[in-house]
């Protein structure tokens, strides 16, 4: 008999901050005789519902990898269409009903401007929101992120700003996109790949991953309620030994 995930997690640990590497679109249409594009609409509606799964189980902050940097070398018309949807996809009054917030993170400038007008106009009437945060990893990659925060930090030592001698990982965290929110404790990728794909390498130092030969669109509240069942199963050892975890506990 398999086991129903959604009952055996412990509802009162669940990992505030989740990340997912979200694969899987374009085959998912290909192994259905279908082009990428279904299986571009068919993930954002896996999308939504995850939403409204992941604000039930007490999820905090939700971060998603949407379309990286190198995305932009994808054909001209798949990258269109994708745009299209983007826009399309953005439903504020979800978002308020829910009281759900919304963030993006990345080089919007990349972006259409009708795009990025909608994503700052659902931000700023979401940023009260506070029941879960929604964040979008849009025209992202973790080597653009970090060259921005060192050009960031080395501006502020050349101007005196700052002793470089003094510069902590704390102050690249303050530098980096991703400085309102915490680390995510879990990251998830769908679509049978194990690689980060240049996505947060800063923030997931310490997080547990959990890989899925799951297409994004077929992820449902069972594999997330799974991913969450197995992070718990993990001890998070930071560098410790099982000893001294266990001690401090």
């Amino acid at each position: 008999m398999a086991m129903n995930f959604i009952e055996k997690i412990d509802k009162n640990r669940v990992p505030a901050h989740i990340a997912i590497i979200m694969d899987g679109n374009g085959r998912w249409a290909q192994l259905r005789g279908k082009e990428r594009q279904e299986g571009h609409h068919a993930g954002a509606a896996a999308v939504r519902q995850l939403v409204e799964d992941a604000l039930r189980l007490g999820v905090k902050y939700l971060t998603l990898y949407t379309f990286s940097t190198e995305n932009w070398k994808r054909p001209e018309a798949e990258v269109a269409a994708l745009m299209v949807l983007l826009f399309e996809s953005i439903e504020e009054d979800l978002f308020i009903k829910h009281n759900v917030g919304f963030r993006v993170i990345g080089d919007m400038s990349k972006l259409p401007e009708n795009v990025r007008d909608r994503l700052n106009a659902c931000a700023e009437r979401t940023a009260n929101n506070d029941a879960m945060v929604l964040v979008l990893a849009l025209s992202y990659s973790s080597k653009w992120e970090l060259t921005e925060a060192v050009r960031s930090i080395a501006s502020k030592a050349k101007d005196g700003d700052i002793d470089p001698s003094e510069i902590t990982d704390e102050t690249i965290d303050k530098a980096l996109t991703t400085s309102f929110m915490p680390d995510p404790d879990l990251l998830i990728r769908t679509g049978k790949e194990q690689r980060l794909s240049n996505f947060l390498l800063w923030q997931l130092a310490y997080s547990e991953f959990y890989f899925t030969d799951i297409l994004w669109p077929d992820f449902n509240k069972e594999e997330l309620c799974k991913a969450i069942y197995e992070f718990q199963c993990r001890q998070r050892r930071y560098g410790l030994t099982g000893e001294q975890v266990t001690n401090e506990e």
